[in-house]
């Protein structure tokens, strides 16, 4: 299933989405733009597959772009798209859980060469399958502070939540990821 507008359509391709933007903020139009990598591993970190976290992507670049005036011009606009992006995803999570629909993660990768390579490339596969099977919780805030690089603070800011709750999840997060790979060969 593919992410939709508010308005029900299908959102095609970012091109149209920023060309929609008003002419008289060119730089936030940059900053948008220079934000895509990091929108695009956050989004991967929240949905777990490619084509969601492309569409969560579009998703929240268009509520961005629709709501500019809620944006506080020199403020961080990164933390502001990412929890937009996060409050994107809650929404679809709620709206595929009451279509009756089932989530599962994309199972591109798993078997990944003869199993006798060892090495980063593999580490690498392994570490995104135990993060992919951490909480939404959990994963969210690996992706803020471990993946973006998000301090405690800025982490607590964007999410909406006291500093102690992003350090105590945090800590929950590692110990978690450190029994998953554990249990990997």
């Amino acid at each position: 299933m593919r992410i939709t507008s508010e308005a029900g359509k299908k959102i095609r391709l970012l091109s149209v989405v920023l060309a929609s933007m008003p002419q008289h903020l060119p730089e936030l139009r940059q900053e948008i733009a220079a934000l895509l990598p990091r929108l695009r591993r956050f989004g991967r970190t929240l949905a777990r597959s490619h084509e969601d976290a492309d569409d969560l992507v579009q998703v929240a670049i268009e509520k961005a772009l629709v709501r500019t005036d809620q944006w506080t011009p020199g403020t961080r606009l990164d933390s502001w798209m990412f929890r937009i992006m996060q409050n994107a995803w809650i929404d679809e999570l709620r709206a595929r859980e009451r279509r009756g629909q089932t989530f599962l993660p994309e199972e591109d990768g798993e078997q990944v060469g003869d199993g006798a390579q060892s090495g980063a490339p593999l580490d690498a596969i392994l570490v995104r399958k135990a993060v992919a099977r951490l909480s939404d919780e959990h994963r969210t805030i690996v992706g803020l502070v471990l993946v973006e690089g998000l301090s405690y603070q800025e982490a607590a800011e964007t999410l909406g939540v006291p500093v102690g709750t992003v350090t105590s999840r945090l800590a929950r997060a590692r110990e978690a990821l450190q029994q998953l790979l554990g249990e990997w060969p």
